[in-house]
């Protein structure tokens, strides 16, 4: 079979990978170079956890997700995945902590429940309150961000994939639903039997005649110089961290150390209300951005507001439950869209791009993917193509 990908990101490149190693002529389309600073896959690491406080039914995605990253590095020779482990912490009343529990509980994930003072023991460089509690997730971490994205091309480009990069897309059209999917370039016109289209934070302009209902938000990334020492910070110290917000207060999640002591420590606020698109979105680092960041460390993590190394800006893209959106083209069987990742996606890559190969090759597959369907927010009316 001929497939055709459109976007070559985190979950472009999984799906080019798992793709051509099941047999498929593949071509693949970027219309920058991946990893690039341009979309949502950028800013040297992302977290991966298991337990997952937004849902139970994404666990066993990420148990498979887990195996499949550990795979990509046995295959490949390089450290993609360190696991210091993740902590979340919130007060005892809230619902980080419970929810994560539950899902770390229901399906046998290690880890521990950490009351205030042992928090303030192990880790000095947080505020810690008399109602805070934590949990200690075992099997999670961080993820080499771009390290990966290049790990899956090199892996698709060995299994025979063709990779096209700096090429946009001008347009796709297929003659009638089930026939051949036609893709128009600026420098040549490609056909193909399917279609994948993981285009990223540009997926609301690729896919407007849907009209699915997502928004591209702008974040903004930190790194910081510790006021103090910044041994606290180091990996073998510190996990990685998600602090649960108050009130209308964003998570704050962070880092320790996972590069040269002059690379600083990362840190970011997740979500936004800034909508944007890849064509408007504003690089430029604002001073709003640093008070925002600033204010939030105050009362979480006074010392690391040290000096400001370095900021950068990247996407997401949003639906309005904040769960993916995967699947069969509504009007077309040849088409599959993975989409609206809302800043939690990465860590899913490589089981995403497997459940796409399945998608395209069997029009199914074993992975529970209801959640992600992308008929859930229409109306009863079918819409026409």
């Amino acid at each position: 079979m001929k497939v055709i990908v459109i976007g070559l990101g985190a979950m472009g490149s999984a799906a080019a990978q798992h793709l051509a190693e099941r047999g498929c002529s593949v071509r693949g389309f970027d219309q920058f170079t991946p990893p690039h600073s341009q979309g949502s896959s950028h800013g040297l690491t992302r977290i991966f956890r298991q337990a997952y406080f937004e849902d139970h039914r994404y666990v066993p995605l990420l148990i498979r997700s887990f195996e499949l990253w550990q795979k990509l590095e046995r295959d490949t020779g390089g450290r993609l995945l360190h696991l210091p482990g993740a902590l979340v912490l919130g007060p005892v009343n809230g619902r980080l902590v419970k929810r994560s529990a539950e899902s770390a509980t229901k399906f046998g994930l290690p880890h521990e429940i950490l009351g205030a003072s042992e928090l303030k023991r192990r880790y000095p460089v947080f505020d810690i309150r008399p109602d805070t509690h934590g949990l200690l997730e075992k099997n999670a971490g961080y993820l080499r961000l771009e390290g990966c994205v290049e790990q899956h091309l090199r892996q698709a480009a060995k299994a025979g994939a063709k990779l096209h990069t700096n090429k946009p897309i001008l347009d796709w059209q297929d003659e009638q639903p089930g026939s051949s999917i036609t893709v128009r370039t600026a420098k040549g016109t490609y056909s193909a039997d399917h279609l994948v289209i993981t285009a990223g934070p540009w997926a609301p302009q690729v896919l407007a005649s849907l009209a699915l209902p997502m928004r591209t938000t702008r974040q903004v990334l930190y790194w910081f110089s510790p006021k103090g020492s910044i041994e606290h910070y180091r990996e073998d110290r510190l996990p990685v961290y998600l602090i649960e917000a108050e009130g209308n207060e964003l998570l704050l999640y962070g880092f320790p150390l996972t590069g040269p002591d002059s690379e600083g420590v990362k840190v970011a606020l997740h979500g936004s209300e800034e909508a944007c698109t890849p064509q408007t979105i504003c690089r430029d680092i604002r001073l709003s951005d640093e008070q925002s960041i600033r204010a939030r460390l105050a009362n979480t993590l006074p010392e690391l507001a040290g000096r400001l190394l370095r900021a950068e800006t990247c996407l997401y893209t949003v639906t309005p439950d904040e769960n993916f959106l995967l699947g069969t083209h509504p009007h077309n069987p040849a088409v599959t869209i993975a989409a609206g990742f809302s800043g939690h996606g990465f860590k899913f890559a490589p089981v995403i791009g497997e459940i796409i190969a399945d998608l395209v090759l069997l029009g199914s597959t074993a992975a529970n993917i209801d959640m992600f369907s992308l008929n859930r927010f229409r109306s009863a009316q079918p819409v026409p193509p």
